[in-house]
């Protein structure tokens, strides 16, 4: 018998391999893989729209780098940096570039990659569980994971199995869904149930403004604001058992992220607040030195004025930000900010009004304006493409390509 294998069979295995290995933990080796998945997988022609929407992050990359000549940051800092500026760049490329117009199903295609890495993640969690004895919110997302925005985008694909025309059996929807769901669950991460949400209104098309859609809106913010008032009242505590700990982040969340003065020798008030100070930092350095016009650029890093732990690490300074803004502001500030708006409010764009309506067009459509929404929030605490372990870049290079796809063929 005798076993073909064609080159969408490699270039799935290669997706797959692109989404998992940032889940490594180890960014030098993400580079080097996706660097060379790039480069073996060059085209000749993009599609327009594509091209648009990646110089917003190649100038804000080349602008980095502009700036950084005028400073002299240490070397290391310097190349790592460009390493960092580097990967939104290579995850859409390589998503756009791995696409094929063979590929009979694009979202099954999607959906495998997504099956991969939840099964991986599950088998952490198994392992931080059982070999590790993690019992609580923080021991298991330690080992095992603390985000994953691609699993999410794949599970809502797979909600609305009907939209994306996958092509699966019944029998192999329900276990992905309970893979993909379980994995989803145990991050335990506040931005991937804001994500979900999003993108389920996002596929649903309530996110076009309607009256219909803002009845939906409102609605789901009053409740949203009834349940953090109930989770408020029952005061759940920093360090509780079991769903305790989680309730307590959800408590934090609206000044975690936002409070404009912190004192940084209160340990309370510091630690719920770290995110926050991060970005405070940040503004006060640019402002004192006068570089938030441009930036420091590439090699530049705050100095957060007391040594604390990240991770395993203790470090005073830091060259990236949990905030997506204020990383790329203090790399090629308010000029490199307004650039990188655009490349979130690009996803609310439509390019396509002279070509008649298609449902897969309009599922696409629907994602990235549902993506350009979540971005907004996710720049704000996690970094959105510019995360280190970060893999919806992947996914929107993907998309665009298949949209080409559907637009040459006139739908």
């Amino acid at each position: 018998m005798k076993i073909t294998l064609n080159k969408e069979f490699y270039n799935q295995v290669l997706f797959i391999i692109c989404v998992v290995i940032p889940f490594f933990n180890n960014y030098e080796l993400s580079f080097v893989v996706w660097s060379l998945a790039t480069f073996v997988t060059l085209r000749k022609n993009y599609y327009k729209p594509f091209v648009k929407y990646l110089a917003g992050f190649l100038l804000i990359f080349m602008l980095s780098i502009i700036v950084g000549f005028f400073y002299e940051h240490e070397v290391y800092f310097v190349i790592r940096d460009i390493t960092y500026m580097l990967k939104p760049i290579l995850g859409l490329i390589i998503g756009y570039q791995l696409f094929s117009d063979k590929i009979e199903k694009p979202f099954r295609f999607l959906v495998y990659a997504g099956v991969a890495i939840a099964s991986y993640h599950l088998l952490l969690v198994g392992y931080g569980i059982v070999i590790e004895g993690a019992r609580n919110v923080r021991d298991i997302r330690f080992h095992a994971g603390y985000f994953n925005d691609f699993e999410v985008y794949i599970f809502v694909i797979l909600l609305f199995w009907k939209q994306f025309d996958l092509g699966l059996t019944h029998k192999q929807r329900i276990i992905f869904l309970t893979i993909l769901g379980l994995s989803s669950f145990f991050y335990l991460a506040r931005t991937n149930f804001i994500q979900f949400i999003i993108l389920v209104m996002a596929v649903k098309g309530l996110l076009i403004l309607t009256k219909r859609s803002l009845i939906v809106i409102v609605s789901s913010l009053v409740f949203i604001g009834i349940s953090y008032a109930l989770i408020y009242s029952y005061n759940p505590k920093r360090n509780g058992k079991g769903i305790d700990e989680f309730l307590y982040k959800i408590k934090v969340a609206p000044i975690e992220a936002f409070s404009t003065r912190v004192n940084k020798d209160n340990w309370k008030e510091f630690n719920d607040n770290y995110r926050s100070y991060e970005n405070i930092r940040t503004v006060e350095q640019l402002t004192l030195n006068k570089t938030y016009i441009f930036g420091e650029g590439v090699g530049a890093q705050v100095d957060l004025k007391k040594e604390i732990y990240l991770g395993d690490m203790l470090l005073r300074k830091i060259s990236i930000l949990h905030n997506g803004y204020m990383t790329v502001f203090l790399k090629t500030g308010i000029v490199g900010v307004i650039i990188y708006l655009y490349t979130i409010f690009f996803f609310f764009k439509r390019d396509e009004k002279k070509i008649p309506s298609n449902l897969m067009l309009t599922n696409i459509n629907y994602l990235f304006v549902g993506t350009g929404v979540f971005l907004i929030f996710s720049n704000w605490v996690f970094m959105g493409f510019y995360n280190l372990v970060d893999t919806k870049s992947l996914f929107i290079g993907f998309l665009f390509a298949y949209k080409n796809r559907l637009l040459k063929n006139n739908v």
